[in-house]
């Protein structure tokens, strides 16, 4: 797999994203839903990867500068082609490589608590992410769950 970063113009991962942006939405109550929209993911404290395999869009995935050391994932998602078929678990790993590179040291996510989530939930789990308290600008929320990862 290889990652290229930015790429916004790109219509593949500007479709992906559109559709990753209206589903979140549309299974997260209102006030409840972190997601950030393409303007938000050109923000500079934000580090933005599309992921391909054989000239193929697998799926993206960003990182947050909360810290110098400490960055949050933002907009992991896998295409519809590739879901349920292992690749979730390779996005995230290749984020974590990405995230070694930049010098960070914990990585944190927010997902939601609802059964939609649980997937999600369960592979953070499998690669080491832990319950946490919230963190950054994140409150206390039931609709949320809140994890993190010391690499």
């Amino acid at each position: 797999m290889k990652s290229l970063e930015g790429n916004f113009n790109n219509t593949e991962v500007n479709n992906l994203l559109l559709n990753h942006f209206k589903e979140l939405k549309s299974v997260s109550p209102e006030g409840s839903a972190h997601v950030l929209d393409i303007p938000g993911l050109m923000d500079s404290s934000i580090k933005f990867w599309s992921i391909w395999e054989n000239n193929l869009l697998v799926g993206c995935g960003a990182i947050k500068f909360l810290s110098p050391t400490h960055g949050e994932f933002k907009s992991i998602r896998v295409a519809n082609d590739f879901r349920k078929k292992g690749y979730g678990e390779k996005i995230l790993k290749h984020l974590i490589d990405r995230a070694k590179d930049l010098k960070l040291n914990k990585l944190s996510i927010e997902t939601g608590s609802g059964d939609f989530f649980k997937p999600a939930r369960k592979l953070f789990e499998k690669i080491g992410f832990k319950k946490c308290e919230p963190f950054a600008h994140y409150k206390e929320d039931p609709n949320s769950c809140y994890m993190n990862l010391n690499i």
